[in-house]
Parts: structure tokens; C-alpha cells; sequence
């Protein structure tokens, strides 16, 4: 008879099936089981509609009476949207609950399962939790800083050139690696380019996968407000536009782009400071950020510390061609020890590229290698 780890992984698959289309709720999937036969199984579809725990209980039905409940986070014990799926589970007089991944949420926080136990449910968590960690990383960070999770991507020759000297870039990698990118765009809740972008390639920053896709806000990082009002992104309908400028960019250009339904936020100095435009983000219940910018984009993240992961695709291509524009800017460096540590997570072929993935580096660990 298959394991607690089978019918969690198989939860979780649900969960997977459905990430990006439930922001800012997180992603769940739950499968009911008795005497080890499946007998209801759901996901949480999209924000205001029933959880999974609902979906999965409404199937099962009158058998859900003394049946196991597997579900990838932690049953909500609070009405919000919808009402408290703990309530449901004790109704339905569940037997046992399984569960993946507790919710750092203040409003459920262990309280979910405390109330289980009171009304004499057993319950259990942490099995498959690695798997349910990477799952929730955006969730679980938005929840703690009140900040998106914020993921670079970059695309590079083999000798770190994002473009040649004379702006050109289509294409660094494969088709196979684009793909790679669109699913990217469909995992998080916005998208954020720097203006410069926007001037020289007039993308869409919509989600291009061959069974479709979610497609994220488009952010825009534009300090005197330069931004064309026949840019691509501006009358495509696909998805939100958001020009964030400086103070001092003028107001007819602001009033401008708001005629054709572009969100302006305006920042309290002439710069856009990273760090006060995450905080207004995750106001705004932006939970994961996908910056595709150029250098000065991405180091103005790096600089500020403001990232938890990069994506970086290496192509089998040398450009030889000293004045390329490289993935990352900044200022001039006179030790390689000023530079930002990072820690590589993996490194995968996907068709003729390299994809690298890679996370600040924590603590101050030594170098192994030492002095020559």
C-alpha cells in the first residue's frame, strides 16, 4: 500500500498545477485517501474561490467520514475570502491530517492545526517539506518581509556579454532556454524591466508558452518618464502597466501615460530607491518580481541586497567584443572581496545552454581554498 510520501507527492503535484494563478493566496493541493483508495482530490484554483481542502472534500463527500486529508500547507483556522477549511475538516470528521509545509501566516500559523488536534483529529506535518519548501519560497518570503521575492534573469554569451557594442541581442540563447523563461513569467506576479529596454526592443513582457500562460504586471523603471506612449506593452491589453519615475519627472508626461491606463507611481526622491519601491509592491499584494532588466537594473537590485535568486543562461557563443554590454554594472571595484557572494544552487543543460541558479550566499564562510 503506498505511503503517507506518495499521496503528499501527489498533492503537491496539484499544487504545482496551479502556481501563478493564485496570487497572492499561495498554490495547495490536497487528496483525500481511505482504506488506501483515492477518494477526493482538489487545488486551490484562483484567489476568492474554494480551497483545496473544499475541492478535495467535496468529492470524497460522505466518505470523507474517518478518511486521511494530505494537504501541502497548513488548513486555515481564520474567515477571510472564504471560510476557515479547518471548520470543514471537523465537520467532515477526518481522521487524520497530513501536512506538507505549516503556514508562517500570523492569521493561521499553527492555529490551523491546533484546532484539529483539539477536536481530536490527529495530524502530522513536515512530510515531503523539501519538497513543499521550494514550492512556497515566493509565499513564504512575501510573508515574512512583506516584500516580493525578487528573481534576476539573465542571458549571457560564454564570455558574459548580455549584447553586442551595438545593442543587438536577438538571440543569446536557444529557443529551448526562451521557453524556460516564459514559465518564469508565468510562475510570478510581475515582471520589471528598465526603460532602456522598453526604447531599444519595445517588448510585450507577456507569457508565450505553447499551452498558454498567465501573463505578469508589467513594472517599468523609468525616472524622468521617457516611456513612448506607442510602446507595444501600452495598448496590447495582455496585462497592468506600471511606470514608476522620480519626483521630478514632469506631469503632463504623467498624465500622458495615465490617459492610456498606466498606473504611475511616483517616488518621494529623484531616484528610484530599491528598497521603497519593494515595500510599495508588497503593498500592493506583489508577492514575486521577475526582473529581466539590463546591467544597471540588475545591479541597482545586487547593490541594494534587494534579490533571492538568479537566473543566469550561458550560451555556447564567445562575442569577443570589448565594448559588449555585460549582465551586471556598477560602479568601479578595486578588490574582488567587494564584490556580492553568492552561493550556486545548480547548474543544468537545457538544449545547447547552460542554465545557472544562484542564491546570496548566507554567513561569512571562509574560502575553502585559502591564501596562495
Amino acid at each position: 500500500m503506498p505511503g503517507k510520501e506518495f499521496y503528499m507527492k501527489m498533492a503537491l503535484q496539484l499544487a504545482e498545477s496551479v502556481v501563478g494563478q493564485t496570487s497572492p493566496n499561495p498554490p495547495v493541493g490536497c487528496v483525500v485517501v481511505k482504506d488506501g483508495k483515492i477518494i477526493g482530490m482538489g487545488a486551490h484554483m484562483k484567489t476568492g474561490e474554494p480551497h483545496a481542502e473544499v475541492n478535495a472534500l467535496v468529492e470524497a463527500g460522505e466518505k470523507a467520514k474517518g478518511a486521511d486529508l494530505y494537504v501541502t500547507l497548513e488548513p486555515c483556522s481564520h474567515t477571510g475570502k472564504t471560510p476557515p477549511c479547518a471548520d470543514l475538516i471537523i465537520r467532515k470528521k477526518v481522521k487524520s491530517v497530513y501536512i506538507a509545509s505549516m503556514d508562517p501566516n500570523p492569521l493561521v500559523a499553527g492555529k490551523g492545526a491546533d484546532r484539529l488536534r483539539t477536536a481530536g483529529i490527529f495530524v502530522e506535518s513536515g512530510i515531503c517539506e523539501h519538497i513543499s519548501k521550494e514550492l512556497y519560497k515566493h509565499y513564504f518570503h512575501y510573508i515574512r518581509t512583506k516584500t516580493p521575492f525578487v528573481t534576476l534573469k539573465t542571458a549571457v554569451t560564454f564570455d558574459g556579454k548580455t549584447a553586442a557594442s551595438s545593442g543587438n541581442s536577438k538571440w543569446i540563447t536557444s529557443k529551448v532556454a526562451r521557453m524556460d523563461v516564459h514559465e518564469y513569467r508565468h510562475r510570478h506576479d510581475a515582471i520589471l524591466v528598465g526603460v532602456n529596454t522598453v526604447l531599444a526592443d519595445n517588448p510585450h513582457l507577456t507569457t508565450r508558452l505553447p499551452q498558454g500562460g498567465i501573463h505578469p504586471i508589467r513594472i517599468v523603471l523609468d525616472t524622468c518618464l521617457n516611456m513612448p506612449l506607442d510602446a507595444h506593452m501600452l495598448h496590447d491589453g495582455a496585462a497592468p502597466v506600471i511606470v514608476v519615475c522620480g519626483k521630478g519627472a514632469e506631469q503632463s508626461r504623467q498624465d500622458a501615460l495615465e490617459q492610456q491606463g498606466v498606473k504611475v507611481k511616483r517616488m518621494p526622491s529623484d531616484m528610484i530607491h530599491i528598497d521603497l519601491l519593494l515595500k510599495w509592491l508588497g503593498n500592493e499584494q506583489i508577492t514575486s518580481l521577475f526582473v529581466e532588466g539590463g546591467s544597471t537594473v540588475h545591479s541597482s537590485f545586487i547593490q541594494a541586497q534587494a534579490f533571492q535568486e538568479i537566473i543566469m543562461y550561458m550560451a555556447p557563443t564567445i562575442l569577443c567584443d570589448a565594448k559588449g554590454r555585460p549582465a551586471f554594472g556598477g560602479p568601479p571595484k578595486e578588490l574582488i572581496k567587494e564584490g556580492t557572494p553568492i552561493a550556486f544552487q545548480s547548474v543544468e543543460k537545457m538544449g545547447p545552454d547552460i542554465k545557472i541558479t544562484a542564491v546570496p550566499k548566507e554567513g561569512g564562510e571562509d574560502d575553502i581554498y585559502g591564501d596562495c
